[in-house]
């Protein structure tokens, strides 16, 4: 049996392991899990993944779970071309930087967006309080604002002038709040910038988005 991944693509992480494989070729056979029916809790997926969480990768008799792990695991296997990870050591450094703090700041700060906004309110018809939803806005804004003034700056891409994982996991939890307006000082500014940027070269963070979608336009992405 070749490379499975267990994705669904509601999932951020299940996006960006799914993109990369996609982007950089590699033959995988997709095991959609449903997390709105609970198919992570059912007993065969925990053979897979005891943590009953996606994404997870089985390859052959070798299982794997957590997202960062899995995109390391395809990076190195399949030698996926350099700017994705890079094997100089204060540019991998990076990288790791951001894959380390994205977890509890920016994930974090988007999923609870995306909650309080849309699947409480809408799709449970749990109303959240008007100070609670504030105070998370607040605190993605703040998260925002450290991704453009420490991580991105006036850079290309996150850790440079090259694409790398950074940005994939980074873009990947910016589609959900971005698409439900949920931080219009942070996000929905971005695209009034990106009419400031240089077309030939721009620069900051509407800039990072534009050639994000450049990048990701060049190959449809299936889900077959």
């Amino acid at each position: 049996m070749g490379l499975e991944l267990y994705l669904d693509l509601l999932s951020q992480p299940c996006r960006a392991v799914y993109i990369f494989a996609k982007k950089n070729g590699i033959p995988f056979e997709l095991r959609a899990v449903d997390l709105l029916k609970g198919q992570h809790h059912s007993d065969a997926f925990a053979q897979v993944n005891p943590l009953k969480k996606v994404p997870a990768l089985k390859d052959g008799d070798f299982t794997l779970a957590e997202s960062v792990a899995i995109l390391l695991y395809l990076s190195r296997k399949y030698k996926a071309p350099d700017h994705w990870y890079p094997q100089d050591l204060q540019a991998r450094a990076r990288v790791d930087e951001y894959l380390a703090w994205q977890h509890t700041t920016l994930r974090s700060s988007c999923s609870r967006a995306m909650w309080q906004k849309m699947m409480f309110p809408v799709f449970l018809r749990e109303p959240v309080p008007p100070e609670t939803l504030a105070a998370t806005l607040a605190e993605l804004d703040r998260c925002l604002q450290l991704l453009e003034d420490k991580f991105l700056r006036d850079q290309a891409f996150l850790t440079g002038s090259h694409i790398s994982l950074a940005d994939l996991v980074a873009i990947t939890e910016l589609m959900h709040p971005l698409r439900l307006a949920v931080s219009p000082r942070s996000l929905l500014a971005l695209a009034a910038e990106s009419s400031k940027a240089d077309p030939s070269w721009p620069r900051g963070a509407s800039a990072w988005r534009l050639r994000w979608g450049r990048i990701c336009s060049g190959r449809p992405m299936q889900t077959s």
